[in-house]
């Protein structure tokens, strides 16, 4: 920002001068050029006279509720050097985990900077993203213009329009036959469903494993590998109404699942019995459960699982403790473990990408479905307004899909 203002203090360059001469509005610059209108997408560049691209982001200068503390803010990006690479943002899904980070409720947040030019030092919200490369560095090797990449870690901030960081700091993406948004979302959900199935119980063939939040997108990605990987599973749901709850089962049962029951279901006396039945008579293992509420139906769940078996816990929805009681322990030697992705892709790299890539891959074989979406188009003149709708979207229950920001011209 300070070399754009020593610049533009030059009386042979200043910005009014150059606006004029090119028929362009001073404020925003190449919005008004007349060959924008004939460009394709990937070229419609809102670059100022000096080469600075415009940029816009969603900003919390403290944590605190979404709706007060998000600011939609407008800043320059330079040209890249070096190493550096500029980012035009594709899709950037919304996720519960997000929202925790803009509330401080979250271990890890991304970073307070001056570097946007906001009054005060400010971060940018967004775990997830599609990018594609719109310049590199003459000394970036990693990626070139036209590439699409995801963040190689977490805390990028990716709620935002472009943004310009290291070529090592991303991760190339084969982008043939995928969409931006199931690029986009593929490293949180569909990885923590994979892993908790590979890593924690070793399953074989005609297993079962059991699962609350079944119809997040957590669970629908376990659905599909596990019946990929010749796993039957038992997929717990809240509770709907007439037809819409009928629907959701049988949405579920045709992704993949085995058995589908609701959290009242679980509570209830006989549904040991059930379980019973379902896994021929308890000679069909269930050693592992999957849980995202937590309380008392992440025990309802653990109780039926097989001596020697392990609960992942991987969110905790509702809030609750989970009240263990010591005849798990003692008496069927029952596991309680955590899994965090974030740390886990951290840590592990190449191993993340490994398993984004066979995902992606299974994707475009057709054998994986996406999460049903609900896009929140942001294109330049979007209003603050409508972003922030759609982020307080992500705090209510019973959402038609998961929202995703889908990024037009910008």
């Amino acid at each position: 920002m300070k070399r754009l203002t020593a610049m533009a203090s030059k009386p042979s360059l200043s910005s009014t001068s150059l606006c004029s001469a090119f028929r362009l509005s001073p404020s925003r610059h190449t919005r008004q050029w007349p060959l924008t209108a004939r460009l394709p997408l990937d070229r419609r560049r809102h670059i100022s006279a000096y080469g600075y691209t415009q940029a816009k982001a969603l900003v919390y200068p403290k944590h605190g509720s979404p709706a007060d503390v998000l600011a939609l803010h407008t800043h320059s990006i330079s040209p890249p050097h070096s190493k550096l690479v500029t980012l035009r943002t594709l899709a950037a899904p919304l996720n519960p985990a997000d929202i925790n980070q803009i509330q401080g409720t979250y271990p890890t947040a991304p970073p307070f900077t001056s570097g946007f030019g906001t009054a005060q030092p400010s971060a940018v919200p967004g775990n997830e993203a599609c990018f594609e490369v719109l310049s590199t560095g003459s000394a970036c090797k990693d990626v070139s213009k036209g590439d699409w990449v995801i963040p190689r870690r977490t805390g990028l901030g990716s709620w935002r329009t472009h943004v310009q960081i290291d070529g090592d700091k991303v991760i190339k993406i084969n982008k043939e036959g995928l969409t931006a948004e199931q690029v986009a979302t593929v490293s949180v959900n569909p990885v923590t469903a994979y892993r908790m199935l590979k890593d924690f119980m070793p399953l074989r063939e005609g297993d079962w494993f059991i699962q609350n939040g079944a119809n997040s997108g957590v669970g629908r990605a376990a659905v599909q590998l596990g019946k990929m990987w010749g796993y039957k599973s038992i997929c717990l749901i809240r509770k709907r109404e007439g037809d819409e709850g009928k629907a959701l089962k049988q949405e579920m049962l045709d992704l993949g699942a085995t058995v589908v029951v609701t959290d009242e279901e679980i509570m209830a006396r006989d549904f040991r019995e059930r379980v019973k039945e379902w896994t021929n008579g308890g000679r069909e293992q269930l050693k592992l459960g999957l849980n995202c509420v937590g309380g008392d139906a992440a025990m309802a769940m653990a109780k039926v699982l097989d001596a020697g078996g392990t609960t992942v816990t991987y969110g905790a929805m509702s809030k609750s403790p989970m009240r263990v009681g010591a005849g798990m322990l003692i008496f069927k030697d029952l596991r309680f473990v955590g899994f965090w992705v974030s740390k886990w892709g951290d840590s592990l790299p190449d191993e993340k990408k490994r398993t984004i890539d066979e995902i992606l891959g299974l994707i475009r074989e057709g054998k994986f479905k996406d999460v049903p979406m609900v896009e929140v188009p942001w294109s330049w003149d979007t209003k603050k307004e409508e972003l922030l709708d759609a982020v307080q979207g992500t705090l209510e229950g019973f959402r038609k899909g998961k929202g995703i920001f889908k990024f037009g011209d910008t």
